[in-house]
């Protein structure tokens, strides 16, 4: 049995049961940060890509060049949400408490369009492979 929001969160994600409606923005930045206490940012970035990709698939969403799965996206969240656990979090913290302040911080879902054009962002390529941000670079 899970603890907190935040643990019950990526256990029904990495099971695929968590219910579709469920799977906002910030659940995927409650995921990423759970993955990223746990694990280096290069294991994090490889569960994630195959977690998300299994979840779109149950349910029922493709992983094609226009829908399901985003590498540059998923990407750059990875690096958001590292630099966030590295530099600025309290890790003593809960992790109901960090994801509130994570979302707090980073949570407005236009974020990428800081770094990235909106072509460039939304381009298949990038859906597809990492691409680096053409408007702020990533430091």
């Amino acid at each position: 049995m899970c603890n907190n929001l935040t643990d019950r969160l990526a256990a029904e994600f990495t099971s695929c049961t968590l219910p579709k409606v469920e799977w906002t923005h910030h659940a995927h930045l409650k995921v990423g940060l759970w993955h990223l206490l746990r694990y280096s940012p290069n294991e994090a970035m490889a569960k994630l890509r195959e977690g998300i990709k299994q979840y779109n698939l149950a349910c029922g969403v493709e992983n094609t060049d226009s829908e399901g799965y985003h590498e540059t996206i998923t990407q750059f969240y990875v690096w958001l949400i590292d630099r966030f656990v590295r530099k600025e979090a309290d890790c003593s913290q809960p992790i109901d408490v960090l994801a509130n302040e994570l979302i707090s911080r980073y949570g407005e879902k236009s974020l990428p369009l800081k770094y990235y054009s909106r072509d460039r962002l939304m381009s298949k390529t990038a859906r597809r492979e990492w691409v680096e941000p053409d408007l702020t670079p990533l430091i």
